[in-house]
């Protein structure tokens, strides 16, 4: 299958561009980077040496993908410019989304956030969700969410299906690597700046991916109710009205390059309920899941245990005297928070095996 990735000078378009080389199904037929248009893949990532064929290739202005010969097209861009570049495609390609404008499907949301014409919203491309699977595989365009809430819905959304805890107290403290902020030069992401210092931004409610956290916690009470059906890519009025759902999200910066640890606590439904009854959830939902790990339990999620993967590790406890419970989740923003996502929504719209150039385990030390 022949393969376009815009916005491919970036962190994100980078690591897109690492799991195509290494991909048994897809070629690479178009790269573009309006700011970095006219360089190789090899002057911007230097990782990509060791193919040749691979790092000699010349990157394109974006415009060059209105006629580009490829079934699938990956934008990896920044927010607002994704829409832009959707709409000069058209449907003569299959896309897959890793930037945020067609994720949220409340337009109120969209302007709270992001500002500018709300796109509408595409399906959502997390395929671990309950009923996902057939969306993505039958759509033809795909939507990846955010980083930080693909690690937070993951581990949520199985407690909130299973009706284990309240979705309307929602607490989420996550630490991202600064890969996570993009590749532009910025006095805050120096490594000096960066280095031994742990820091908090856009707290209260400010970061942009708390309403994806939010959108799939409702569609994941939606769905568990009498009759309701998996939401995934549907507007909000097919939500319903039900059990409030409230998020609170702090992110912080870490001093590395890569990884998601997310910390997230939810109010228990019921004060007897136990550590052991969350576990089960969390493996009756993962089980089988190529990518999702359910740790034993004392051991609990670490970001270098899944660095390079597609790989995502789990693990929850209950604390009766608190009334909530913890669900901790660490993944690889890159890898399952981007590019490794991409690729698996890929897989499944190709009608290629879901697994295909990726892997679960991370690398090490």
């Amino acid at each position: 299958m022949r393969v376009a990735v815009a916005g491919a000078s970036g962190y994100a378009g980078g690591e897109l561009l690492r799991l195509i080389a290494g991909h048994p199904d897809l070629e690479l037929v178009l790269a573009t980077a309006d700011s970095s248009a006219g360089k190789t893949a090899g002057e911007l990532h230097a990782n990509l040496a060791g193919q040749p064929s691979l790092a000699s290739v010349v990157f394109e202005p974006h415009s060059a993908l209105k006629k580009a010969d490829c079934d699938l097209a990956f934008l990896a861009l920044p927010s607002g410019q994704s829409a832009p570049v959707a709409l000069d495609v058209g449907d003569r390609l299959k896309i897959v989304d890793l930037g945020p404008d067609f994720r949220l499907a409340d337009p109120g949301d969209w302007a709270r956030h992001y500002g500018g014409d709300h796109t509408g919203r595409w399906v959502t491309g997390l395929p671990e969700l309950p009923g996902a699977r057939p969306l993505i595989a039958g759509a033809a365009k795909v939507a990846a969410p955010g980083c930080y809430a693909t690690a937070a819905i993951l581990g949520l959304v199985p407690l909130v299906a299973a009706g284990l805890v309240s979705a309307d107290d929602v607490v989420v403290v996550a630490a991202s690597g600064t890969s996570g902020a993009g590749r532009s030069l910025r006095a805050d992401l120096l490594g000096s700046e960066v280095m031994g210092s742990v820091s908090a931004y856009q707290a209260g409610g400010a970061h942009r991916h708390t309403p994806e956290i939010e959108q799939a916690l409702a569609e994941a009470l939606a769905a568990s109710r009498p009759g309701g059906q998996a939401l995934t890519g549907q507007a909000p009025d097919a939500i319903g009205s039900g059990q409030p759902v409230r998020v609170s999200f702090t992110p912080l910066l870490a001093p590395m390059p890569r990884g998601i640890l997310a910390t997230c606590t939810a109010r228990m439904a019921s004060s007897s309920l136990g550590a052991g009854a969350v576990r089960a959830a969390l493996r009756a939902a993962y089980s089988g899941e190529p990518f999702v790990r359910v740790l034993p339990d004392g051991q609990w999620p670490a970001t270098a245990a899944v660095a390079g993967s597609n790989g995502v590790h789990v693990q929850a406890a209950a604390d009766p005297r608190s009334g909530r419970v913890t669900v901790v989740t660490a993944i690889d923003n890159l890898g399952k928070g981007a590019a490794g996502q991409a690729v698996q929504n890929a897989n499944l719209m190709l009608g290629l095996p879901e697994t295909a150039g990726l892997s679960a385990i991370g690398v090490a030390p």
